[in-house]
């Protein structure tokens, strides 16, 4: 992770909006609840980091509770995975997620080709019931860009270098230590739970 430098919330919220605007139509637009997620992120931590990603570091985020917009299978259990567990699993159940899991799937499926946009992270959970069992130590943590994070994942397209937006909420600087010395935050290989 290569730190840019600060950034104020209203220009984090002006870039959220141009790229997610929460009256867009589509199939289960969960822009507003994005929107709500950020402004709980800034209450809670306050500061803004515009950052830059590798492939490595989007394998590490943290995923809170997904249930797969209401599908049948739980992409992500309140105890949390990374993408990188995510999207293994995604790989490995692939034709049973799809058909349990449409919208998601759906969403999926139309982010595998679309253009890389910001993503929305913190340093740590916030209080919010999505993210209540997730672990509290300090790593990178999903606000909003699940479904484009394990999209690209899936479809090979992150690159190895720092070369993803990311807006964090939070101090970005001990993160910035571990991802140097290549010691991400939480493992992006093995636990996974069926």
């Amino acid at each position: 992770m290569q730190i840019i430098g600060p950034i104020s919330f209203d220009k984090v919220c002006a870039r959220f909006r141009l790229d997610h605007p929460v009256a867009r139509p589509h199939d289960a637009n969960t822009n507003q609840d994005a929107d709500d997620a950020l402004r709980l992120a800034d209450t809670t931590f306050g500061t803004w980091s515009t950052v830059r990603l590798s492939r490595a570091d989007v394998r590490s985020v943290l995923l809170p509770w997904h249930l797969s917009e209401g599908g049948g299978l739980e992409l992500v259990p309140r105890t949390g995975r990374t993408v990188g567990q995510a999207a293994d699993l995604l790989r490995a159940r692939e034709a049973e997620f799809t058909a349990a899991n449409p919208v998601c799937s759906a969403k999926l499926a139309r982010f595998r080709t679309s253009a890389f946009t910001s993503l929305y992270l913190t340093t740590r959970p916030v209080p919010h019931d999505h993210y209540a069992d997730l672990p509290t130590s300090d790593g990178l943590v999903h606000l909003d860009g699940l479904h484009r994070m394990l999209a690209w994942e899936l479809a090979g397209r992150l690159s190895p270098r720092e070369e993803l937006t990311a807006y964090l909420a939070g101090d970005p600087t001990a993160l910035a230590r571990a991802t140097a010395h290549d010691s991400a935050p939480y493992s992006t290989t093995g636990g996974l739970r069926p």
